[in-house]
């Protein structure tokens, strides 16, 4: 249960909160912007309904899901070589990935 506890909170802050400090850090002036980019880029997470059963703790995201693919990720990488927005929504992608990568990884399940 403690487990559980702490890897939701990890979970949760990495993909609310840190989001705010990737912003401040790299994009100050704009970090408003930016931060609502990141978290609009959670919409990542449409492709959980199609899998059935839509939510399973102790299975893995990254390599199941269409979004989570790794051909996905592959693109999310490529789009870090653009500018403006499009590398923006890179990052928030890719950092998303490396949410659910260390869910997985990283607690028990």
């Amino acid at each position: 249960m403690d487990c559980f506890f702490w890897k939701t909170c990890t979970h949760y802050f990495l993909h609310l909160i840190f989001p705010v400090c990737i912003a401040l850090v790299f994009y100050r002036e704009n970090w408003k912007k930016v931060y609502c980019i990141l978290l609009a880029t959670m919409l990542v997470d449409l492709d959980h309904l199609f899998a059935n059963p839509v939510f399973d703790p102790s299975r893995n995201s990254i390599g199941f899901h269409i979004l989570h693919s790794y051909y996905a990720i592959a693109v999310y990488f490529l789009m870090l070589f653009f500018k403006g927005n499009i590398r923006i929504i890179a990052i928030g992608l890719l950092f998303h990935m490396l949410t659910d990568f260390q869910d997985y990884y990283f607690w028990c399940h």
